[in-house]
């Protein structure tokens, strides 16, 4: 049991120090020395859990949806605008976020690393609370779940990217606020538009009652 501890630490300083030296450099000029220097681990333990920069690309990529969990609400269009909150809001912290988000939108990763995959998982997981919000009455007649969440993804994905480069995120939660004082009268009912929160501390809030639950 101390063993598989001690192995599950040793992998998870891994993948934070990748995330952090992915989102300062990119794929292309990341070295394993580089993340070996950050991590502090040998290059065999390394090698363990990663056989590649590829792999080890790959794992950091693969991480991206699992740190977007928030707190469940009985309003699921809430739910899901407190993900891309949480999500604005850890990018400021946590830099194994930042790395799989630059991956994502390297264009330098080589063929055999899936940067594409998050804006294939994004949709598939927003998508399912999405539907429970269509089934609860939340949502206006004509809105298309698919339709809708591929939309925030990609929308996301650029604010966040004009944030870095104006800010270093600093904005983020209050491009994310304006961004869904656009999308919620298009999608949601009006009735449940006053109980909606979409203020731009809201990712502060949701990433504490998640850290606290």
């Amino acid at each position: 049991m101390a063993t598989q501890e001690r192995a599950i630490r040793t992998r998870t300083a891994i993948l934070e120090a990748a995330g952090a030296v992915f989102d300062e450099y990119g794929y292309a000029s990341t070295t394993l020395t580089m993340v070996l220097q950050r991590a502090r681990v040998t290059k065999g333990a390394l090698y363990f859990h990663f056989q590649s920069k590829e792999a080890l690309a790959q794992a950091v990529l693969d991480e991206q949806v699992q740190l977007g969990s928030v707190p469940p609400q009985a309003c699921k269009l809430q739910e899901v605008i407190d993900i891309t909150f949480a999500v604005a809001h850890r990018l400021l912290e946590n830099a194994l976020l930042r790395g799989s988000v630059r991956l994502t939108v390297d264009q330098g990763a080589p063929p055999g690393v899936d940067h594409s995959g998050p804006f294939r998982q994004w949709p598939e997981h927003l998508i399912v609370l999405m539907e429970q919000a269509r089934d609860q009455g939340e949502l206006l007649p004509n809105v298309q779940p698919r339709d809708t969440v591929e939309l925030l993804v990609g929308a996301f994905a650029g604010i966040q990217l004009m944030s870095r480069a104006l800010t270093q995120r600093e904005d983020l939660g209050r491009r994310v606020s304006l961004l869904w004082g656009h999308i919620l009268p298009s999608i949601a009912v009006p009735g449940l538009m006053p109980s909606i929160d979409t203020a731009p501390d809201r990712g502060a809030r949701v990433t504490a009652a998640d850290l606290a639950g």
